[in-house]
């Protein structure tokens, strides 16, 4: 079914439409190195505005049309951009080991086989753990390229003082992360006191070092569309390689009309300064067919350029099961429960 199409190209059966305004072409890519803080670009902020938001995200799941072979391409692509995660306070060592070894085939084989797909590399973009489980993830994935994600600076409220944030990603690193999530103060945000925020970020990258930082925003404690566009400005300015939606832990964590500020920031940044930042939602992504809406905000806002696991990923424990279940019934018309699709 697959057989000639390249996971690569994710066009749709009808081609979305776009804004006008994604790269066409993006050159190669520059580590984000952050900027001086410019107070006067994030006070721009204050003009976002709240209801176009909500109207343009509203129209993704209503107008996105991907059907039958191209959905499955999709699908898969979405696989390779999961950071699969388990974050519960149950985790063992055994149930990690279990987990990586569903990142390393992350999709039956003979779910790939029907689909004519089983000679693409289709793993998974990384496995999150807490700190403690460092250890037994990077055994587990040895050998398979699979980097390993740390959650860190006191996830998920970040309530604790910067010495014992940096000393708990010092402590990851050595572990053997490759990936760290930190969380950010959001009463920096909250208060408008853009300039600590700044400072907090810069020194959470400068102790990551090597490693790729992902800023968790926390969007859904932000109060506003205004603050998660200046706080994602921040964050960027600051060095972040990625800027992530939530902890997956808040009330409300990843929503089309936060994203799509942050991707709109993400952009404005590159066409500013040229260095590119990724993106990553997390929270509350369950299902194949959301997924799906959050690959076409990525392509229709950021470009094919940003669709790879290097620039986006989906911080997910439960998506996978159900996109195993739609990737079945693309290939054989019918769907199976979800235990034949089992996760640790």
């Amino acid at each position: 079914m697959l057989r000639g199409m390249a996971t690569a190209d994710i066009r749709t059966s009808s081609e979305p439409r776009t804004n006008g305004h994604a790269p066409a072409v993006m050159p190669e890519a520059r580590r984000n190195a952050g900027i001086p803080l410019d107070l006067a670009w994030v006070r721009e902020a204050r003009f976002t505005n709240r209801s176009a938001a909500e109207r343009r995200a509203a129209t993704l799941p209503a107008r996105r049309s991907v059907k039958k072979a191209w959905q499955a391409a999709w699908l898969l692509r979405a696989v390779t951009c999961l950071d699969l995660t388990t974050l519960q306070g149950d985790d063992t060592p055994g149930n990690v080991s279990r987990l990586c070894a569903k990142a390393r085939q992350p999709v039956r084989r003979d779910i790939l086989e029907r689909l004519g797909a089983e000679q693409l590399p289709i793993t998974v973009g990384a496995v999150c753990v807490y700190h403690n489980l460092i250890e037994p993830a990077v055994e587990a994935l040895a050998g398979s390229g699979i980097p390993v994600a740390a959650v860190s600076t006191g996830f998920p409220a970040g309530q604790t003082p910067l010495e014992t944030k940096l000393s708990e990603i010092r402590a990851s690193l050595l572990a053997g992360a490759s990936e760290i999530d930190i969380v950010i103060s959001r009463a920096h945000v909250l208060t408008g006191n853009f300039r600590a925020l700044f400072d907090e970020v810069r020194a959470f990258r400068e102790v990551c070092g090597d490693a790729h930082m992902k800023t968790i925003i926390a969007t859904g404690e932000l109060g506003t569309l205004r603050n998660v566009r200046a706080a994602s400005l921040v964050c960027m300015m600051a060095g972040a390689d990625f800027i992530k939606t939530s902890t997956g832990k808040e009330p409300t964590n990843a929503t089309l009309p936060g994203s799509l500020i942050m991707l709109r920031a993400a952009r404005d940044y590159f066409e500013r300064t040229g260095y590119v930042v990724g993106f990553k939602p997390a929270g509350g992504i369950r299902t194949a067919k959301q997924s799906l809406d959050w690959l076409a905000l990525m392509k229709e806002e950021l470009g094919d350029s940003w669709l790879r696991p290097s620039l986006f990923r989906i911080g997910a424990s439960g998506l996978l099961t159900d996109i195993e279940r739609q990737l079945w019934h693309t290939a054989t018309g019918r769907y199976s429960a979800a235990h034949h699709h089992p996760m640790p």
